[in-house]
């Protein structure tokens, strides 16, 4: 790996699920003015509007898009122009 192109500056962040109320602690460098006191301890806060915890695709669920119903639709509409 380069030389001096990774930050320093990796510290403990709590990032905020905030449709779930879920937070959970990682190392990070992004910048924040809000902190949060968790398990005794003073944390950088990040808040979030969507994770793992709540986007559809991993929590099960996901709404189907009824796309043969689409294609039907434009098949019956224009059809096989090749004919």
């Amino acid at each position: 790996m380069k030389k001096g192109i990774h930050p320093e500056n990796y510290r403990e962040v709590v990032f905020k699920d905030m449709s779930n109320d879920e937070t959970f602690i990682t190392r990070s460098t992004v910048a924040s003015k809000e902190t949060i006191e968790l398990d005794g301890k003073t944390y950088p806060l990040v808040k979030l509007e969507i994770t793992s915890s709540s986007h559809p695709f991993f929590t099960g669920k996901q709404k189907l898009v009824d796309t043969a119903g689409r294609v039907d639709k434009f098949l019956s509409r224009y059809g096989n122009r090749k004919k």
